[in-house]
C-alpha cells in the first residue's frame, strides 16, 4: 500500500503547540520531546493504514469520514480525514476531553 501524506490543518497545529507548551510547563523537556516522537508515529500510521483509525462522530460534526487514532503512551487523539491523495489531520485533542465540543472549533472545509 503507498503511503499518503499526512496534511495537519491550521489548528491541529495549534493543538500540538497547545500540548507542548502544556508539556514544558507542568513536566520536562523530555516529556514534550515524547510527545513529538509520538505525534509523529501516529502521522506515519496513519499516513499507511488510514483505514485503522476509529470513526469517531462524524455525524454530530457533519464531517463525514472523520477518524481517531490514539498517540502511544499520551491521552491525545489524532482526528483526520482520508481523502484521495493525503490525509487531513483536523485536530490533536486530549482524549479526556468533550471531542465534539472542541472540533466545533476546527478550520472551515
Amino acid at each position: 500500500m503507498k503511503r499518503k501524506p499526512v496534511v495537519p490543518r491550521e489548528q491541529a497545529d495549534r493543538d500540538v503547540d497547545d500540548a507542548l507548551l502544556y508539556y514544558l510547563s507542568e513536566t520536562d523537556e523530555t516529556v514534550a520531546l515524547g510527545f513529538i516522537d509520538a505525534l509523529e508515529q501516529a502521522c506515519a500510521h496513519i499516513g499507511r493504514h488510514p483505514a485503522t483509525g476509529l470513526p469517531r462522530d462524524a455525524h454530530e460534526l457533519k464531517l463525514p469520514g472523520l477518524r481517531a487514532w490514539p498517540m502511544t503512551r499520551y491521552p491525545y487523539l489524532v482526528l483526520y480525514v482520508e481523502h484521495p491523495d493525503r490525509i487531513d489531520v483536523w485536530r490533536v485533542l486530549n482524549g479526556q476531553r468533550d471531542i465534539p465540543e472542541w472540533m466545533q472549533e476546527a478550520d472551515p472545509v
